[in-house]
């Protein structure tokens, strides 16, 4: 039983307990989780895996994130909101990704509601939404599911049009966009610049 501190990995690394458990999570927390992402499409593909990701562990997102790449045109957000019934139908029998019905629906018409958007406006609205940095988290009790900037992101992207982005998905863009650091106070990942 852990007490929610770092943990040493296979290479003796300290790492958040949670990246721990498959060798997908080590590549993901150590290379990707955390550090900043911008670009309409990147963060397009990022709230469209976390809206997917909601009910289910990130590990089936993380293994499938290929197959969802495939499928959704590497979220380029022209191409998916181009998606016609056939794609749609598609999607809902690729089993290469999640096949849930509202998930995808409001995948499409998250492409096609940004098509209206000024190019740019996507990275701006999501990373005015950052809060100033805080003390690092000392365990994982101390990493909240939502915050009060998630709940204010939350509303702008709902406020635009956007679906299937609650709070909890917001504040788990952000940690995976790099807008918080949540990286455990002693975690490699959070010292290694």
């Amino acid at each position: 039983m852990t007490d929610g501190t770092a943990l040493a990995g296979p290479d003796g690394a300290l790492r958040c307990p949670w990246a721990l458990s498959t060798p997908d999570y080590v590549t993901y927390h150590d290379g990707e989780w955390g550090r900043p992402v911008h670009g309409d499409d990147a963060l397009f593909e990022r709230l469209s895996l976390e809206a997917f990701q909601s009910g289910l562990s990130w590990i089936t997102i993380l293994r499938r994130r290929p197959g969802f790449r495939t499928a959704f045109a590497e979220f380029k957000i022209a191409k998916v909101a181009a998606f016609t019934d056939e794609d749609r139908d598609r999607l809902l029998a690729d089993e290469g990704i999640i096949r849930n019905r509202a998930k995808i629906d409001a995948t499409l018409a998250n492409a096609r509601t940004l098509t209206d958007w000024t190019p740019g406006d996507l990275d701006d609205l999501i990373w005015s939404h950052a809060p100033e940095p805080g003390p690092a988290p000392k365990t994982i009790a101390d990493v909240p599911a939502v915050t009060p900037e998630s709940t204010a992101l939350s509303k702008a992207l709902k406020k635009r049009g956007l679906k299937f982005v609650g709070p909890t998905t917001a504040y788990a863009l952000m940690q995976a966009c790099g807008l918080v650091n949540d990286h455990l106070e002693t975690c490699a990942a959070r010292i290694r610049p």
